[in-house]
């Protein structure tokens, strides 16, 4: 990208405003990617496929770490150096859209015959929505549900076909599974204090009743002493405070953990590395009859408000969009709009995160989302190495989190 914005220091730089920019003609357009996918997934990928056919565009794809996105992008912006076209966490969009750095694409949908707003999901919609304007495009949706390894289940003596269903189950089940001689641990989730931390806890807090805006009530603080019961049992690995969920998951897919929290991104790599019967289930409740609660996530596919290619990164999005269909069996994700997935793989798991997204929420959406998730990061680890009560450590971040939305 050739237009530059004014820098400041630090997080500060997503307070500046971006100019714009008109595409001066050019032999061959190159379009700037960021993502945060490894070569041979989704962007690179469609990206190799999209240049294939249309090789007057030459699209540069770079990998940033998940965690670095926010950061990355936000200096990037600020010297000049940003790309044309990135991925962004969900909850993120309305932060750099509330700050002029994101290129409205309503216009562009309107006029487009391949994506049509009315077949998103609301969920997904929203969170590329900024008041009136329309912000991003979601690649993909994902959810969280709780694999478990059918064999071990067996060997205890479990019923495979009658997987935890309330927050009890869950506890007993992980103790049951649980075998310290064979180094293996009932559970596997990620409580790190990443976004990806929040990502996790939140359901659980949302199936009693609150959510990132109400904190400090009975039953988050239950779902909070609840992780650290598990953690203080050593049900799961002490490594759940600094571990991503892929590498929670991996625990469960070399048979270290009987059970694990994560999303269907991991099934192409469980299915590679996985040597025993793993199903899933929806995520287990407070107690029967109770309100169902799940993570809505995955990303959006976002313009740059600065780009000097706006129509040519609009028809790269536009093409992403419809390859949909293939988001399922070729990366993990689910359709975040209504598609039909031909023969999807793993059918049984299939169906039980497709009816898992009836019950994914947003993590806000909120222009200081990632403040409001340091909050609530911040609670689960000063509770779970033992610094604070469930109660106090919410009680904080309430506080937090009221003085960020007032």
């Amino acid at each position: 990208m050739r237009k530059y914005l004014s820098a400041v220091g630090g997080l500060a730089l997503l307070g500046v405003a971006a100019f714009g920019g008109t595409a001066t003609a050019q032999q061959q357009v190159t379009l700037d990617l960021w993502t945060i996918d490894d070569p041979g997934e989704y962007h690179y990928v469609l990206a190799d496929e999209y240049m294939k056919a249309h090789p007057e565009v030459k699209i540069n794809v770079r990998t940033v770490q998940f965690r670095d996105m926010v950061n990355d992008l936000a200096r990037a912006i600020a010297t000049g150096n940003a790309p044309d076209i990135t991925y962004i966490d969900n909850p993120e969009v309305s932060l750099f859209a509330s700050r002029k750095l994101l290129l409205d694409l309503k216009p562009m949908i309107e006029k487009s015959s391949i994506v049509k707003a009315a077949d998103i999901y609301p969920g997904p919609l929203a969170s590329v929505t900024y008041k009136d304007g329309i912000y991003g495009i979601p690649r993909g949706a994902n959810t969280l549900a709780l694999y478990y390894n059918a064999d071990l289940f067996k060997q205890a003596g479990l019923d495979p076909d009658k997987p935890p269903q309330t927050w009890d189950e869950l506890y007993e089940t992980a103790k049951k599974l649980t075998d310290p001689a064979k180094n293996r641990y009932g559970l596997a989730f990620s409580a790190v204090g990443t976004e990806e931390g929040t990502f996790q806890f939140l359901p659980w807090v949302q199936m009693t009743g609150g959510d990132f805006n109400k904190l400090n009530t009975p039953g988050a603080a239950k779902a909070l002493n609840l992780w650290k019961r598990i953690l203080d049992e050593k049900l799961a690995s002490p490594d759940t405070l600094i571990r991503s969920q892929y590498d929670s998951t991996a625990t469960f897919n070399a048979g270290n953990a009987a059970m694990a929290i994560s999303g269907p991104w991991e099934l192409p790599r469980m299915s590679k590395e996985a040597k025993f019967d793993y199903r899933a289930a929806l995520l287990p409740v407070p107690e029967a009859g109770a309100t169902r609660a799940s993570a809505l996530g995955e990303g959006d596919n976002v313009i740059l408000a600065n780009t000097d290619q706006p129509e040519e990164a609009f028809k790269f999005v536009e093409f992403l969009y419809g390859n949909m269909n293939r988001v399922w069996n070729e990366f993990g994700y689910l359709p975040a709009a209504n598609v039909k997935v031909d023969d999807p793989k793993y059918g049984p798991i299939y169906a039980v995160f497709a009816e898992s997204m009836k019950y994914a929420r947003n993590r806000g959406p909120n222009p200081d989302w990632p403040k409001i998730s340091k909050a609530i990061q911040t609670a689960i680890q000063s509770t779970l190495t033992g610094q604070a009560t469930a109660e106090d450590a919410l009680q904080t971040a309430q506080g937090q989190i009221d003085g960020i939305l007032n």
